[in-house]
């Protein structure tokens, strides 16, 4: 059953989250909407009785994903103004946005259909973080599996170079590096190889087509440029050299992959950012017992691996964690991260490891 006044506060909710990465123009935004959204448009009206959960659903990047798009085609100059943090008087950010919903509906309407598929490219140097412990537990050569692929752009990061607080890993030469502010520890150095990379998502986008380029462009935030950069350069990377990216359900897929032969010396690792919230219970629960089951059987030759880089509810950031078989089957959480990968603090606090307990059960859309 639809519940405006929740509706309405799944903006609010995502107020906060932009206001904590520094996004004011968002947070603004998010504000004018949860104010002032009214049924005067058929896409108004649909938000407004949104029937789902709409934190989980990410109706406000759904939306904003499509006030950006009209944005970037130059199809409203009022909304431009709002964009480039131009308007920033709330009364003022309304009638924009009152404006847009009535000239451009129709165009807006579509954007509500699915969730964004980001899938951030800043978001490998916290998947890096993780691999790099893999690496230190059980040896350098890695073979990885990423689930909730999207458009594939972390299935770069053995093509990608990083500069993790002064510690440089992969390709010199890399047309994209990535180097988010470092906080906290220092990150000690260890040997890496990744020996292949495939991923899967159960509705795979095709980067290199340039209507999902332009989609997937319209989701980055205009406050961070290096996003929209990166985007671009990660793309071209794309059509110079494809990536293994296939359709399929999660817990299938891993399941599938789990039955195949493991090479003697190479750890197989699952890695996946801002995807368990999306999977369906009976799913992440079929990938819990692969996980599990696999890892009982992994020995030192042939080692297994987990990764996760998911959103903490309460603190609009990622928490790093990871587990391994044998040896490790527990869960460490090694640090947190911005949302996008514009910073990383490895090590958590004492009296916050209570909080990550259970890094499956976050269920939060930062954007």
């Amino acid at each position: 059953m639809a519940d405006e006044a929740g509706n309405r506060e799944a903006f609010r909710i995502q107020e906060f989250y932009c206001s904590k990465m520094g996004a004011p123009i968002y947070a603004r935004l998010c504000a004018a909407i949860a104010d002032g959204l009214t049924r005067n448009s058929r896409t108004g009206t649909r938000i407004l009785d949104w029937p789902g959960e709409p934190t989980r659903d990410a109706l406000p990047l759904r939306f904003i994903g499509g006030l950006h798009a009209l944005v970037r085609a130059g199809a409203d100059a009022g909304m431009a103004a709002v964009f480039r943090g131009d308007t920033s008087d709330p009364e003022a950010i309304a009638v924009a946005l009152a404006a847009a919903l009535v000239a451009h509906d129709d165009f807006l309407w579509p954007w509500l259909d699915g969730p964004p598929q980001t899938n951030e490219p800043g978001r490998s140097s916290e998947l890096m973080v993780g691999l790099m412990e893999i690496a230190r537990r059980h040896g350098p050569r890695i073979e990885l599996l990423e689930i909730g692929s999207s458009a594939g752009l972390n299935l770069l990061i053995d093509r990608f170079a990083f500069d993790l607080g002064g510690v440089k890993i992969g390709p010199a030469d890399a047309p994209v590096t990535i180097a988010p502010d470092w906080k906290g520890d220092p990150i000690a150095p260890v040997p890496i190889h990744i020996v292949s990379v495939r991923g899967s998502d159960i509705q795979p986008l095709d980067a290199t087509d340039p209507a999902i380029e332009a989609r997937l462009a319209a989701y980055v935030w205009p406050e961070a440029p290096v996003r929209g950069e990166r985007l671009t350069k990660a793309i071209a990377m794309q059509r110079a050299e494809v990536v293994d990216l296939v359709r399929a359900d999660a817990a299938d897929w891993i399941e599938a992959r789990l039955a195949e032969p493991q090479e003697a010396g190479v750890t197989r690792v699952l890695m996946h950012s801002v995807v368990w919230q999306y999977l369906p219970e009976p799913v992440a629960e079929r990938i819990r017992a692969a996980m599990n089951a696999a890892g009982a059987r992994a020995t030192a030759a042939r080692p297994l691996g987990w990764v996760m880089a998911e959103p903490d509810r309460a603190f609009a950031h990622h928490v790093i964690s990871v587990k391994s078989w044998p040896g490790h089957a527990e869960w460490q959480q090694l640090g947190t991260a911005h949302a996008h990968g514009a910073w990383i603090k490895l090590g958590i606090e004492e009296r916050d490891k209570r909080r990550y307990d259970l890094p499956e059960s976050a269920k939060v859309v930062a954007g």
